[in-house]
């Protein structure tokens, strides 16, 4: 591949990766099984010329590899709210990735979309929500690989053999004890991006170890511990003591080694970081935004309930954004025709904080997404509140934001 015998574009990329190997310290190259790849999202003309030259070279991928969000919901082109030349760049981005034989999923959660690679698997992801939860839940093996590098993997088939890839590099170096958390809390969905965003903080690029969660925690309150944990700082995998499959114990997840350092957590701890996921005081909301990682099945059956109880005020924008595996599944319900009679806008393909989704300009936008939460400010210029899910919807139904004020106290 180096030497140009499968072509310009195959060049490229191996000559790219063992360049970016070299600046890992990898002494070999490893065979990967997959790969996801945030390159399809449009950041401006460079990444868009990077594949169109690809494609252009004949780059065909190697391995079963899917496509994150890009800028634009490519079914409904009417929720871009952006420049129309932008938008149209930005489609060209993502049809060049589709040219090369990507799967086009358009989602950040692809582990919730049928990519879901076995435990011990090497694969080649980018995205720091799936990065993350591949590492954790999955326990799959994954560096935190991002733009450009992601397709280059893809179209070798290979990876550096360094970092996550390697199991020694994959064992615990912090403790996190939850201390005196109620076990209602513990059962609590808000509960998880609030400990994430605090174990990232903390953490930010060592490997945490979680002692205390419950046995039955679910996938998506998982989804939403490491979204968080990988926004606040730059965590790609954690253990999670009897629930995730590295860490059955407190030893495995050392690999028997000493625990370097236990850090307790308290309420006290939890309390602190939900003030820091808001920028203002509790007032008017103008939006609430779902669905960063994108929504899933059960989240929707979690919210239909809410919405049926509480109607959205008019003047709340209301966005949810989920895959298209779970619109067809919406649709097929018939959930998707309620959702929209209630004034819910479900997005696929794309997502809020990545594109100009939100037709209203400035305001207070409220989630129950610690990512959201984190990255909202400064992408598109939202201040932000954040809430349990309950809390986001009985706060769009009167326009200001209500609280559950036992929910951290009880």
């Amino acid at each position: 591949m180096l030497a140009g015998e499968e072509g310009t574009a195959v060049q490229m990329a191996m000559r790219i990766l063992v360049t970016m190997a070299g600046v890992y310290g990898a002494a070999r190259l490893l065979d990967v099984a997959s790969a996801h790849i945030d390159g399809c999202l449009y950041h401006g003309d460079s990444g868009l010329e990077f594949a169109e030259r690809l494609v252009a070279g004949g780059a065909r991928v190697h391995i079963p590899t899917t496509l994150n969000v890009g800028a634009v919901d490519l079914l409904h082109p009417e929720h871009f709210q952006g420049d129309p030349q932008l938008a149209a760049r930005a489609a060209r981005l993502m049809h060049a990735y589709e040219e090369m034989g990507c799967q086009p999923i358009w989602t950040c959660a692809p582990y919730q979309a049928m990519h879901r690679p076995a435990l011990g698997t090497d694969i080649a992801w980018a995205e720091s929500n799936a990065i993350v939860f591949a590492n954790s839940v999955l326990g799959a093996r994954t560096n935190r690989y991002g733009d450009f590098i992601d397709i280059c993997m893809a179209i070798t088939g290979r990876a550096p053999a360094f970092g996550l890839h390697l199991p020694e590099n994959r064992r615990g170096q912090l403790l996190f004890r939850l201390e005196g958390i109620p076990p209602q809390l513990l059962r609590e969905d808000v509960f998880f991006p609030v400990l994430g965003y605090f174990l990232g903080e903390v953490t930010q690029s060592k490997i945490p170890v979680i002692e205390g969660l419950l046995p039955e925690t679910t996938e998506d309150q998982l989804k939403a511990l490491g979204a968080a944990a990988a926004s606040s700082g730059a965590v790609a995998l954690f253990h999670a003591v009897g629930v995730t499959p590295e860490a059955p114990t407190l030893d495995a997840a050392f690999q028997g080694r000493p625990c370097p350092q236990t850090i307790p957590v308290t309420l006290a701890d939890l309390r602190g970081t939900v003030g820091k996921l808001g920028t203002v005081e509790d007032g008017a909301i103008h939006v609430v935004a779902l669905g960063s990682p994108h929504f899933s099945l059960a989240e929707f059956a979690a919210l239909m309930p809410l919405l049926e109880q509480y109607p959205i005020h008019p003047e709340v924008e209301f966005i949810v954004c989920t895959n298209r595996l779970a619109l067809v599944a919406l649709q097929q319900r018939g959930w998707l025709a309620q959702l929209q009679a209630w004034g819910v806008r479900v997005v696929v393909d794309t997502c809020v904080v990545v594109a100009p989704i939100v037709r209203r300009q400035g305001g207070v936008l409220m989630t129950n997404s610690g990512k959201f939460a984190h990255y909202a400010p400064g992408n598109i210029g939202f201040e932000v509140v954040f809430g349990s899910l309950q809390e986001c919807v009985r706060s769009a139904t009167q326009g200001s934001v209500w609280r559950d004020n036992l929910l951290w106290f009880n």
